[in-house]
């Protein structure tokens, strides 16, 4: 076979393929959505953030016998994450609840991820701040508040008025 004749079969699968190629519809190839809960233990009470990516939808849901069903909306204006907060019931019973994520309506693509309920109660107030300090600490702080305190009003009243 001449040389001639490889380069005219070579340009003519080339013209195929190309042809081929130009027909044929592009189909995105997109990975599954990925889901994560955090913290993924918390005590009955507690407050968790629900988060999904690669839904490519702007609404989506999540649903749990932890916390009941949330709605999710977009993180960003391409609608590429999907956001929410829930609240575990205060009687949720301990141990591994699914958290179920769906992509846009009913029948969208879901994702399945898990939930520690942990026992023991949410803290709440000042977030346990108070809980690791001595009797000593809390009236030294106290004495030295009542002390800027006093500061502030005798500075205050030795202010001499201004004479116009």
């Amino acid at each position: 076979m001449s040389p001639t004749r490889i380069r005219y079969r070579l340009a003519g699968v080339a013209v195929a393929t190309l042809a081929v190629a130009a027909v044929t519809p592009a189909v995105p190839v997109s990975a599954a959505p990925s889901a994560t809960v955090s913290p993924g233990t918390v005590a009955p009470g507690g407050r968790v953030s629900l988060n999904i990516v690669g839904c490519g939808t702007k609404t989506g849901r999540a649903t749990s016998r932890a916390f009941g069903e949330v709605s999710l909306t977009p993180g960003n204006l391409e609608a590429t994450n999907l956001f929410g907060a829930a609240t575990v019931y205060r009687d949720a019973p301990t141990g591994a609840h699914p958290v179920t994520f769906e992509c846009g309506g009913t029948g969208g693509r879901r994702v399945t991820v898990t939930l520690q309920v942990a026992p023991g109660a949410a803290r709440g107030g000042l977030g346990g701040s108070v809980d690791s300090m001595s009797t000593g600490q809390v009236a030294l702080g106290g004495t030295l508040a009542a002390g800027a305190l006093g500061a502030g009003l005798w500075i205050l009243r030795r202010r001499t008025p201004r004479t116009g």
